[in-house]
């Protein structure tokens, strides 16, 4: 049974639950909600608690599995033999996947039948024909193992997805009969229902949490993966970037370093004084209705695809510069790609991040101290600068790390703004690359997952992630130091 429909039904019984819930709680108590310890919707929310979540939990947990168990007998149906040599078994799989596809594609269409498929000769000639005309093209020539691997695959998910809906749905009838029999009028129901929606907040929570935790250990268990493939001293040591997928890479990771704080520093000097200034300007000096329309305005540039800020980048920032300083301005840039193409944009693009953000926090800086320092004298550019800028520091300090985050972590303006050399250099008009746009290509190249060129990518994510961490912890210690308590 389709999964969509397994969860339709789940659902009907829990809309059948809760009205059964409702009414058997209202006879036991006469039929006057008083009689009840809780209000008649609660009995009836307890049911459908009851059908949904047992069913959907091992419904979740059965769709992660299954995928799992299944690739594992089907693998078991390929001897070394047939994974052919610089293959492997992940490509061999992805075959095998692909002829099972096919299989199931030719039964729905009624080109064969479920026995027939199942029993479908070993010979590839007669294999590729049959699926292809059912629409499916296997390029390579399939043989009996992938053959009956394929087979194997059909019928163990065949089988798994009879299991799946004889368990959900038993599990769904079994959290029905139980909530209906506790529906009666000395049932705590409310209490019941609060306890289930608490612990669907915790674990609404801990997603967050989790998800976290996972990307940190695939950071890591991948990254000692690369470590033991190439030395830790030649990563962290090295000043040259020169990936071969032929192998012989010098692996330095330094030269992206340089790019990424060069290209991030350029940003935040255009994004954090223009987004402070906009905040200051329109907290404290623009109208009710400049700022309707002008904050609005200003934080459209939030919305704007990444995309479209590289090829602003690449077709108008970047010839433009190299039209003042190429050769034939001042003659320091050589093309349109380079650090300050890519830092001006990406300063544009943080804009928002910083002054929308400091806008709030100036805004709620305590009325009272402006009119403290309004009343002893001061104007309004001294109150500004003398007491609400330093009373909102911490908040302005949270701005500008999420607006410098959001520049270590930016890929498509460094890509088409910056351009892909690795390079140590102190000219702002040379083209450099960062960290996370290395990444990008080194995961999309050629090489083999298992390479050190493909590793490679883990290592510098992880790099990547304790420094925005130590910089985060930097940035905490200052809230901390200057944060101050208003009543």
């Amino acid at each position: 049974m389709p999964v969509l429909w397994l969860i339709l039904i789940i659902l009907a019984l829990a809309v059948a639950g809760y009205f059964a819930g409702r009414v058997r709680a209202l006879s036991s108590a006469g039929g006057s909600s008083r009689n009840l310890h809780s209000l008649p919707n609660y009995y009836g929310w307890n049911v459908a608690m009851k059908v949904l979540t047992p069913a959907l939990l091992a419904l979740v947990i059965w769709l992660l599995a299954q995928p799992f168990v299944v690739n594992s007998q089907a693998g078991s149906q390929l001897s070394d033999a047939a994974i052919p040599e610089g293959s492997t078994l992940g490509l061999v799989m992805s075959d095998v996947r692909r002829v099972a596809d096919g299989l199931d594609l030719a039964v729905s269409r009624g080109l064969m039948g479920q026995d027939e498929a199942s029993a479908l000769s070993a010979d590839a000639t007669d294999v590729r024909a049959r699926l292809a005309e059912a629409g499916v093209a296997v390029g390579s020539s399939v043989s009996p193992e992938i053959l009956r691997a394929a087979q194997t695959y059909r019928s163990a998910n065949a089988t798994g997805g009879l299991l799946m809906t004889v368990v959900v749905l038993a599990l769904a009838a079994a959290g029905l009969v139980f909530g209906v029999r506790q529906s009666n009028a000395e049932f705590r129901a409310r209490n019941a229902v609060e306890q289930g929606v608490r612990a669907l907040l915790l674990a609404a929570a801990s997603i967050a949490v989790l998800t976290t935790i996972g990307i940190v250990l695939s950071l890591i268990f991948n990254t000692v993966e690369f470590f033991r493939v190439y030395p830790a001293a030649k990563f962290f040591g090295s000043f040259t970037w020169s990936p071969s997928f032929g192998g012989g890479s010098e692996l330095g990771i330094w030269p992206l370093l340089w790019g990424t704080f060069y290209i991030s520093l350029i940003a935040l000097l255009v994004s954090v004084p223009i987004g402070l200034f906009a905040a200051v300007y329109l907290s404290e000096y623009a109208g009710p209705k400049l700022r309707a329309w002008a904050k609005p305005l200003l934080e459209l540039l939030a919305g704007i695809p990444t995309i479209v800020y590289g090829l602003f980048a690449l077709l108008t920032v970047g010839p433009l510069l190299l039209e003042v300083f190429g050769r034939e301005g001042l003659g320091w840039m050589q093309s349109g790609t380079a650090v300050m193409t890519a830092g001006l944009v990406m300063g544009i693009m943080l804009i928002p991040f910083v002054s929308s953000l400091s806008d709030d926090i100036i805004n709620s800086v305590p009325q009272s101290l402006r009119d403290g320092s309004y009343g002893l004298g001061a104007t309004k550019s001294e109150t500004i600068r003398e007491v609400i800028l330093p009373a909102a520091l911490p908040g302005i300090v949270g701005a500008v790390l999420l607006a410098a985050s959001r520049a270590i972590g930016e890929t498509m303006i460094v890509v088409l703004g910056a351009g892909a050399a690795a390079r140590l250099s102190l000219n702002p008009f040379d083209a450099m690359t960062t960290v996370t746009a290395k990444i990008v290509s080194q995961l999309t190249g050629d090489a083999d997952f298992s390479s050190p060129e493909a590793l490679v990518a883990f290592a510098l994510g992880m790099t990547l992630f304790v420094m925005t961490l130590g910089l985060n912890v930097f940035a905490l210690y200052i809230v901390r130091k200057y944060r101050e308590q208003y009543d």
